[in-house]
């Protein structure tokens, strides 16, 4: 049994960040009430259906399924009582313009083969690649994703001095692609792992070959698939949530986050405000200084950083069945510089964009007809800038379609049955992510992983952070991890 301590919490936001943060804070004997806008939980990880067809809106590809697990164990529950999951092989499919395919296999042994026999590239080399990429992630593991990076006695620990006596080691100073085109010979394999930049929203031409440590992550550490899709572990933690006490109010944005004498007292609602005596924003953080507390000094140098891009999603139910895909698959773009010159420099859709199709019909049959998949067609875009995005959406439908005819070889138009879309505009009505982007700032520079807000104001007490758009970063395990790094800064 958790001891109750007293005193109250508010979250704001109920993303996988603000759901852990509940939990965690719960856990700690506080009374914790998550003020949600919309009516569902999960920010990006929700899920919709349309004429039959079931759809997960958002992040499609669970790793480190740990650090969710460990929720459960900390609450004193069974992980496996609330939600399963399996682990995938393959995990990608790739597919280029010149007809071939590359297969994203489980474990760094397999990998290497299976992209030795289809490249002009050495298992050795792919080998040796995948094993240096396992040490650049053992040198940053502790010290950028499990403590904060603003908190001085953080630095004084064998990790980092580890970390700082091996930097040459970790691809600050060079880019992903640099780093990719030193190891490869063959191209395919240097988009296979450039495109481990699209993570986090970033160009592999200008972001740090750091961010490589992304594929031993999904390679070595394993992607799995929950039972019941991605939403599925929304629905798991608000239900841990709920069974250890956190209340949850639906429909009911915060417009404000009260303070006095520069402490957050409280919040308030279109209709009250409430007293608490922490708050905990998984708010998108330049929209939590912007919208919430206004008349607070902004920490503008953290705040206008670059953004990361965001995404056009085409969810289509699509009469048929292709058996060349798997649940995972990407379309490569011919040149894939210009696609990310594109995006970034001149913020534009690119003509021949790299398409990203999840199929999640593939292990679940029941989210789409008999006979029927259920595609979640992704390009990157630029973030909102003011763009003519109902053009951008038309350029978009057309440029997926005929590439994807191109080289699948159909007529994807005449197997479509229904759509719903999103774009930047609608990203950030649904999510509060500023400009529509999905992943807060871009890592295109080798200080970012500094650039990113702490996990607590340094200004106003009381007032806590976590989630995608602060430390350590977006995806699902960051943000497990981000509400970790929050709560374990509140005693």
């Amino acid at each position: 049994m958790r001891k109750e301590n007293g005193k109250s919490c508010a979250v704001i936001g109920s993303g996988v960040s603000g759901l852990a943060a509940s939990i965690r804070m719960r856990n700690k004997g506080y009374r914790v009430t998550v003020f949600e806008a919309n009516s569902f939980p999960g920010g990006k990880l929700s899920s919709e259906s349309n004429q039959g067809y079931r759809f997960d809106m958002g992040p499609s590809v669970f790793t480190m399924p740990q650090f969710a697990d460990e929720l459960f164990t900390l609450s004193g529950k069974n992980p496996r009582d609330y939600f399963r999951y399996e682990r995938l092989d393959p995990v990608y499919r790739y597919f280029f313009e010149d007809g071939s395919t590359l297969e994203g296999v489980n474990g760094k042994e397999a990998y290497a083969q299976s992209m030795a026999n289809g490249t002009i590239d050495s298992k050795e080399d792919i080998f040796k690649y995948l094993e240096k990429t396992e040490e650049m992630y053992n040198l940053t593991d502790e010290v950028f994703l499990h403590n904060s990076l603003h908190v001085p006695k953080n630095f004084f620990t064998k990790a980092v001095a580890k970390g700082i006596l091996n930097f040459g080691k970790i691809g600050a100073f060079d880019t992903m692609n640099g780093a990719n085109e030193k190891a490869f010979k063959d191209p395919r394999l240097v988009q296979v792992f450039n495109r481990y930049s699209t993570y986090n929203g970033s160009s592999p031409f200008l972001a740090p070959a750091t961010l490589n440590v992304i594929s031993h992550v999904e390679i070595e550490r394993g992607a799995y698939y929950p039972e019941g899709g991605m939403v599925s572990i929304t629905k798991a933690l608000e239900k841990l949530a709920k069974d250890i006490g956190v209340e949850f109010l639906y429909s009911t944005p915060v417009r404000e986050i009260l303070l006095e004498n520069k402490r957050a007292k409280g919040v308030r609602t279109d209709h009250e405000s409430h007293a608490f005596d922490l708050v905990i924003s998984n708010m998108d953080v330049y929209n939590t200084y912007h919208k919430l507390i206004p008349s607070a000094k902004k920490p503008k140098r953290t705040l206008d950083q670059p953004k990361s891009s965001s995404g056009i999603i085409f969810y289509w139910g699509i009469k048929g069945k292709f058996e060349q895909l798997t649940l995972h698959n990407i379309l490569f773009a011919e040149d894939y510089k210009a696609e990310f010159d594109t995006i970034f420099e001149k913020k534009e859709i690119y003509h021949d964009p790299t398409i990203y199709v999840n199929i999640t019909a593939k292990h679940s049959p029941d989210d789409a007809p008999e006979g029927c998949e259920n595609w979640f067609s992704f390009i990157n875009v630029p973030n909102n800038q003011g763009q003519d995005w109902d053009a951008f959406i038309d350029q978009a439908r057309e440029a997926i379609i005929r590439k994807v005819d191109r080289m699948l070889g159909t007529d994807l138009r005449s197997l479509i049955e229904c759509e719903m879309v999103f774009d930047p505009r609608v990203i950030e009505n649904r999510t509060s992510s500023a400009f529509g982007a999905i992943y807060g700032n871009s890592s295109n520079n080798k200080f970012a992983a500094f650039m990113r807000h702490p996990n607590f104001s340094k200004s106003i007490k009381g007032l806590y952070f976590c989630g995608g758009s602060v430390h350590p970063g977006p995806s699902i395990p960051l943000c497990l991890l981000s509400a970790k790094i929050t709560t374990n800064l509140i005693k």
